[in-house]
């Protein structure tokens, strides 16, 4: 039964990637402003690196603690006695909560901030950011995934369909695509949209720093952390619109892309400095 999940799980990567990859393409929102051969070979290296990561060190120990966990009857589920369709619907919108909490402190606390950034470094915005995740944090991400498994309990099946739909949502959401405002009007309030999601990756961080909800957008009007950009300001074509306003010259470089949340303190304020002293750095960010 895990190796149909686990197959099943990795169709609709897939399918999804390949879904909104041909929707984009055909009705893209904005512009690419660079190479999207670039862009995809870069994130393809990126999702191998990150596969071969996760299913070396953390795959195999994460589903022997969901099973174990299940099996000893631990968590709030398995307290409150919930059961089929009951559970799974219950344990997707806990998890997701989880998630808008987990995602929010990535962008509050520094150190995690660090490795978090990687994925906001991207200077433009597709289904491909949706790969665009440092290991390191990914890792950490699983560690804190293994604190939710034993809080709240869900089933194996639960889980695995959670993680299905967070990752056909993150596709969805980071494709270069956009709604009529009557669609995505109503469908913002139930959903979190590309365009809902635009925002959160604009350099300007009145945007930058919101909207932290993966699945369902209800999280971030409930806790006071939702910023819409219009549809004109997450459809422009103007350079420099999406990201980073640093170092964005390094974003599709490897290495730098790999080793910047390791650097030293110093470099890090030095490169603040440098920023602010920039007038029309300090103006974009």
């Amino acid at each position: 039964m895990d190796i149909n999940l686990d197959t099943g799980k990795l169709i609709v990567f897939v399918v999804g990637l390949l879904l909104f990859l041909v929707v984009e393409t055909l009705f893209p929102a904005r512009s690419w402003q660079n190479s999207r051969l670039k862009r995809m070979s870069f994130h393809a290296g990126v999702a191998v690196l990150n596969t071969v990561t996760i299913r070396i060190i953390a795959y195999v120990p994460f589903l022997l603690w969901v099973v174990y966990v299940e099996e000893e009857g631990w968590g709030l589920s398995r307290w409150f006695g919930f059961i089929g369709w009951t559970e799974i619907i219950l344990s997707i919108v806990v998890l997701d909560f989880f998630d808008y909490i987990w995602h929010r402190a990535n962008h509050r606390v520094r150190i995690l901030w660090r490795f978090h950034k990687a994925h906001h470094s991207d200077t433009e915005m597709d289904v491909t950011t949706a790969l665009r995740f440092h290991p390191t944090e990914l890792l950490v991400s699983s560690l804190m995934k293994a604190l939710w498994v034993l809080i709240w309990g869900p089933t194996v099946v639960a889980w695995f369909l959670f993680e299905g739909l967070i990752s056909l949502c993150a596709q969805f959401h980071h494709s270069n695509i956009d709604f009529p405002n009557w669609i995505e009007r109503w469908l913002s309030w139930i959903i979190v949209t590309p365009r809902f999601h635009t925002s959160h990756h604009a350099v300007d961080r009145r945007y930058g720093d919101a909207n932290f909800s993966t699945i369902l957008s209800i999280w971030d009007r409930l806790f006071g952390t939702y910023s819409q950009l219009d549809k004109e300001g997450a459809t422009t074509h103007a350079k420099d619109a999406l990201g980073l306003p640093e170092s964005r010259q390094l974003a599709f470089s490897p290495i730098a892309w790999l080793v910047e949340p390791f650097r030293t303190r110093n470099l890090e304020l030095a490169n603040e400095r440098a920023v602010k002293a920039t007038p029309e750095a300090g103006e974009s960010s």
